[in-house]
């Protein structure tokens, strides 16, 4: 049986390249950064060489990444440490979309409950985007940050990042933006896009699990979350994960390559394929988020009738691999607070399907998709009482 993987917004398989730079550091390169001695030395100057590729990939500087230990990490210190370096002071309102990861919803919710923090959740149009109108009326003198999404990860949606950033540097607001979907597969230049913190992920872009990293504009001041040593800058206590910081390092190189040469190219294609041939093939399907403002590798539909579950269990069993909707939450019975606030009702949310193509999805790979998926739903409206 054919096996195809269109769950690649949940996790990437590691490039070859990437492991294979990995590999010495579980071994033979295997001393602590810390330590003053060779084989410490070598860990950290394999460290700092995984920092200068990240931080090229978005055109910042090296010593404005924090690794840290994935995206979630990554935006609970952004917003954390932020807040509490600003704690005692005036300014106590954050912004946020209605649409966001749970790591960065979960966590203003938590400094409101228990810190006294207050926020204003901005709403999104049928196609997932933000209102920089709204954004800029929603700012008031104690708001002193603003966190939206760069790609959404159920639906693809792309925001108008750089007007978000625009109005909150001209507004005096810091800009934050989860990113872990976007990173490695979009053009991204934190100076052009007036971004002041950035959250990505390793294994969103080929790289291993474990490592992400947070982007810092130089001069902002952030409490650390994790206290110990003083690694990261002070802001991340705790030995290195060499070996992932490493594969890091690689997977942004090899992302900044392809990017270059124009690799995301074929991606769009065999997206813009796979979302046709499905609108062709069957009746009363739904895109969700925008086909034009979209992540190159993103698709995303909600089949009327009949639930999610259903569908990814029988294509599983035809040997392709997909998600009905956000991987972190796909065992809850809950409809998806992204598709919600779009305006669908939770019962064309229940059939929702992500599909979510990689640099090495082929054209035999979306033909098989577009084989299999028609008569799957065919089969499972026959069966559902809501079915025609």
């Amino acid at each position: 049986m054919r096996k195809v993987y269109l769950d690649n917004s949940a996790t990437t398989k590691v490039d070859d390249a990437v492991l294979k730079e990995m590999l010495p550091f579980f071994s033979e390169a295997y001393g602590n950064p810390n330590s003053l001695h060779s084989f410490g030395r070598d860990a950290r100057a394999a460290v700092d060489k995984a920092r200068s590729q990240v931080a090229a990939l978005i055109n910042a500087r090296p010593q404005d990444i924090v690794f840290t230990g994935g995206g979630s990490e990554a935006d609970n210190l952004a917003i954390k440490g932020i807040a509490f370096a600003l704690k005692d002071k005036t300014r106590n309102h954050i912004i946020t979309s209605a649409i966001e990861h749970h790591a960065m919803l979960h966590t203003i919710d938590w400094l409101c409950k228990n810190f006294g923090f207050r926020s204003t959740v901005l709403p999104v149009d049928s196609k997932g985007l933000v209102s920089p109108e709204a954004l800029n009326d929603a700012i008031c003198p104690e708001t002193f940050i603003v966190s939206v999404m760069f790609g959404n990860n159920e639906i693809g949606t792309i925001e108008p990042v750089q007007q978000l950033g625009e109005i909150c540097r001209r507004r005096g607001v810091l800009f934050h933006t989860d990113a872990v979907q976007a990173a490695g597969h979009v053009d991204i230049d934190v100076e052009k896009l007036n971004i002041d913190m950035m959250s990505m992920s390793a294994h969103k872009m080929y790289g291993p699990k474990g490592v992400g990293a947070l982007y810092i504009r130089r001069g902002l001041k952030l409490a650390s979350l994790v206290h110990g040593g003083g690694q990261e800058f002070g802001l991340r206590a705790g030995t290195e994960n060499t070996a992932g910081i490493v594969g890091f390092g690689k997977a942004a190189e090899l992302a900044k390559e392809r990017l270059a040469s124009g690799g995301a190219d074929n991606e769009r294609r065999l997206r813009d394929k796979l979302i046709d041939g499905l609108l062709e093939r069957i009746p009363e399907l739904i895109v969700t988020g925008d086909r034009e403002s979209r992540l190159p590798y993103h698709a995303s539909v909600c089949v009327r009738h009949i639930e999610g579950e259903g569908m990814l269990l029988l294509m599983d069993a035809e040997g392709i691999a997909v998600s009905s909707g956000s991987a972190c939450t796909s065992g809850s019975l809950s409809a998806s607070h992204v598709l919600l606030a779009t305006g669908l009702t939770a019962a064309v949310a229940h059939g929702s399907v992500r599909l979510t193509l990689s640099k090495d999805t082929t054209d035999e790979d979306i033909d098989y998709v577009l084989e299999k998926f028609p008569p799957i739903v065919e089969r499972l409206r026959a069966m559902s009482p809501f079915g025609k």
